[in-house]
């Protein structure tokens, strides 16, 4: 019985997705679907830590649901858990230029020309990591408009 309620429950999040509007501070996800209240530190850390430890942000960004907005040079799931783990990394390759996280993710999405990538990447750093809080789906989205 608990498995069909937490199944009606997962649908109804699923299915409102598209009317959500997304928080700028936890993103999307499950916990921005499920807790609406953003007023309080507390409401924003719950809906963060839902969004963490359910590990649904990804599938959102890939899948267009949880009211995430799907980055359309995404490939495939690989690509986007790819971002998601190596943020950090990723930041720091494209900052120089080259790196095994870009050529992993030059190959992810295949591209033909990694040469090329890696240098436009660099050329637009700034425009990837628009800023210091930046998320997944952003970085996704901005590599997607520079190398699409």
């Amino acid at each position: 019985m608990k498995k069909v309620l937490f199944s009606i429950a997962a649908i109804a999040a699923l299915a409102t997705a598209g009317f959500a509007s997304v928080n700028s501070q936890t993103g999307c996800g499950l916990g921005s679907q499920i807790i609406k209240d953003d007023s309080s530190a507390l409401m924003l850390a719950l809906q963060a830590t839902t969004n963490g430890t359910s590990a649904n942000q990804t599938f959102g960004v890939t899948s267009g649901t949880s009211g995430c907005k799907r980055a359309p040079l995404v490939m495939n799931e690989r690509a986007a858990e790819f971002v998601a783990s190596n943020m950090d990394q990723l930041s720091r390759e494209i900052a120089i230029g080259q790196g095994e996280s870009v050529s992993t993710l030059a190959e992810l999405l295949n591209v033909e020309d990694k040469a090329a990538f890696a240098s436009a990447l660099q050329a637009n750093y700034n425009a990837i990591y628009s800023n210091e809080k930046v998320d997944m789906a952003t970085v996704l989205d901005n590599v997607s408009t520079i190398a699409g």
